[in-house]
C-alpha cells in the first residue's frame, strides 16, 4: 500500500494562471503520469483467471479494508488476508495514517509465521520509505510462496515497482481480482492521488415536490431517522464536511457525527462565507469536537473565531470552489461531503468538483411557492 500524502505535490507544477500567496507555493499533479514499462509488463503478466478462492479472498480483504474508511488519509484503505491450506490464519487492515499498514497487520495477527502461505491485498504493497517502512520489504523476509493484489497502486511511488519487488525476489504474484471493486473502495484516493483534488459527494435531502427547504428556510427536518443515520455514517467516512453560510445561520448545526462512542469520528468543518453573513455566535464554533473549524472566506478578509481562515479568490457567484478544493487537498483532505444548501450546491456543480451526487428523498409534500425547490 502506497502513502499517498507525497504526490500531488512533490511530483506537481507550479499551476499557471493561480494567485499564490507570500510563503504559499501551491502544486498540481501532472495527471499523465509516467510510470515506468515494468508497470505495463507486470499487468500483462497477470492476465490469469483468477480462482475462485482468489476471489473469495480477495473479497474479504476489501470487506476488511472498508473497516478504514475515514480514518486513513492521505493513504488508501487497505485490507489484507494470509491463507494456508485453504484456511485464513490472519486478517488485519490498515487502521489509520502513520499506523502499520495492511500487510504488517494480518501476518503479525497470524503469528508471523507466514513462510509458504498466500497473501491476499486490497491494494499493491507499498515499496518505499514513506510514515512507515516498505511492505515489499516485511513480505519478502516472511516469505510467503503467493501473493494476490487487486488492483495497481496509482501513486507513482508504487505503479507497479512493489510487485516488481516482489518477483525479483522470487515471490509469485497475480495482479487483477475484482479491480473494480476495489478501485470503487478507494475512489478517493484514486483522485486525490491522480489529480490533486479531493473527491467531492454532494448530498441532499429533497421532498416528493422537489423543495430542498420549507417557506422559512428550514431543511433540517425534510428527512427521516433513517436518513440521517445514513448521512452521520458518511459523515464518518469523509475527511471534511461543507456547508454555506446561510446553512449555518439558517439551521445552527453542530456539524458533528452522531454514532455509537468508539465507533465515530468528526470531520473537518469547512464553512462557505462569501458575502459576509457569518458570525462567531454558532454551535460549529462552540462545540467540543476532535476536528477543526475553518472558514473560507474571499482573499481580501478575515474572520474571527474559526480554528483557521482560508483565503480563497472569488469566482462565479462566490469563491472559487475548485481553487478551495485544491486548498484543501494541500491539506491532506481526501474526500468532502458537502451538505449545503441550494446555492451552495448549485456552486459546487457549476465549478466541476462533484464526483457523487446523493439525494435523500422524503415522502412527503412541503408545498408553498415562497418553498426553496432544488
Amino acid at each position: 500500500m502506497g502513502e499517498g500524502a507525497a504526490y500531488p505535490y512533490a511530483y506537481g507544477v507550479p499551476e499557471e494562471g493561480v494567485h499564490l500567496r507570500r510563503g504559499v507555493r501551491r502544486y498540481v499533479p501532472k495527471v499523465q503520469y509516467a510510470c515506468r514499462d515494468i508497470f505495463m509488463s507486470n499487468h500483462a503478466a497477470s492476465a490469469a483467471e483468477p480462482t475462485q478462492q482468489d476471489v473469495t479472498f480477495i473479497r474479504r480483504a476489501l470487506e476488511l479494508a472498508a473497516k478504514g474508511k475515514g480514518r486513513t488519509s492521505p493513504n488508501p484503505v487497505v485490507g489484507c488476508v494470509v491463507v494456508r491450506d485453504g484456511k485464513v490464519i490472519g486478517e488485519g487492515y490498515h487502521e489509520r495514517a502513520g499506523g502499520s499498514h495492511a500487510e504488517i497487520n494480518a501476518i503479525h495477527n497470524a503469528g508471523d509465521d507466514v513462510a509458504g502461505s498466500t497473501i491476499y491485498v486490497s491494494l499493491e504493497p507499498c515499496c518505499h520509505h514513506g510514515r512507515t517502512a516498505p511492505c515489499t520489504e516485511f513480505l519478502i523476509e516472511h516469505k510467503p510462496a503467493r501473493i494476490v493484489v487487486a488492483l495497481h497502486d496509482p501513486n507513482p511511488k508504487v505503479c507497479g515497482e512493489g510487485i516488481f519487488a516482489l518477483r525479483q525476489a522470487g515471490i509469485t504474484v497475480d495482479v487483477g481480482v475484482l479491480e473494480d471493486e476495489a478501485r470503487q473502495l478507494n475512489e478517493a484516493f484514486f483522485k486525490y492521488i491522480t489529480r490533486g483534488m479531493p473527491f467531492v459527494i454532494a448530498k441532499c435531502g429533497m421532498s416528493l415536490d422537489g423543495k430542498i427547504a420549507t417557506r422559512t428556510g428550514d431543511s433540517k427536518w425534510i428527512t427521516g431517522d433513517a436518513s440521517r443515520r445514513m448521512v452521520h455514517e458518511l459523515r464518518n467516512e469523509v475527511d471534511a464536511i461543507l456547508v454555506g453560510s446561510r446553512t449555518v445561520m439558517m439551521d445552527d448545526p453542530s456539524l458533528t457525527t452522531r454514532l455509537e462512542e468508539g465507533t465515530k469520528k468528526d470531520p473537518v468543518r469547512v464553512i462557505v462565507d462569501a458575502a459576509e453573513y457569518l458570525d462567531a455566535d454558532r454551535r460549529v464554533f462552540k462545540i467540543k469536537s476532535g476536528a477543526p473549524t475553518w472558514v473560507a472566506v474571499p482573499d481580501d478578509r478575515n474572520f474571527e473565531g474559526a480554528d483557521e481562515v482560508l483565503r480563497i479568490p472569488a469566482g462565479k457567484g462566490g469563491l472559487d470552489l475548485a481553487l478551495l478544493m485544491k486548498e484543501l487537498a494541500a491539506r491532506e483532505i481526501v474526500s468532502v461531503l458537502i451538505e449545503g444548501g441550494g446555492t451552495t450546491l448549485a456552486s459546487a456543480f457549476e465549478s466541476g468538483i462533484v464526483d457523487k451526487v446523493m439525494f435523500f428523498i422524503a415522502p412527503k409534500i412541503i408545498g408553498g411557492h415562497d418553498a426553496v425547490t432544488a
